[in-house]
């Protein structure tokens, strides 16, 4: 299934990331105030959790979960669970992962995603977080035009 919006439908990566450079700069003293909430793993996310990403989309370990009566980008509507064995590979999954996110939209949104004006992503394994048992694809549902405040649930449009 080709998305007919694939500027939107990001295309997240679970786990399996390496930050690169993660010591901070040579010489300089940690910080002794307090850095901003750096969130949960992405592997901790659960069905109903809403995220706030400040406006920077894109692949990441961590996510900020906020209450979903507050302002956020993104709510995490359905769970897909891929079967043992090999990784299928990249193509395979994200066909997956679209085709199933598809699927369980209308059912979350209330309207089928051709007609809807929100939009998905989904995060899902990468043949490194699958051999750490990774079998998870997680649907999350969003609005392009921006930040949202309440559940998605039901919205109809």
């Amino acid at each position: 299934m080709t998305p007919r919006r694939p500027a939107l439908t990001l295309l997240l990566a679970v786990a399996g990331l390496v930050l690169a450079g993660c010591s901070g700069v040579g010489g300089a003293a940690p910080s002794p105030t307090p850095t901003a909430d750096p969130g949960i793993p992405v592997r901790d996310l659960a069905v109903g959790d809403c995220i706030d990403s400040h406006g920077r989309p894109g692949i990441s370990e961590t996510v900020l979960v906020v209450g979903c009566g507050e302002e956020h980008d993104s709510e995490a509507y359905a769970e897909i669970v891929l079967d043992d064995g090999g990784f299928p590979g990249d193509a395979a999954v994200k066909d997956r992962a679209q085709g199933g996110c598809a699927a369980d939209f209308v059912e979350f949104a209330g309207i089928d995603y051709e007609s809807s004006s929100l939009d998905y992503a989904y995060y899902y394994p990468t043949p490194g977080s699958w051999a750490d048992g990774d079998r998870r694809i997680l649907c999350l549902i969003l609005d392009p035009a921006g930040a949202v405040t309440g559940t998605l649930e039901g919205a109809a449009r």
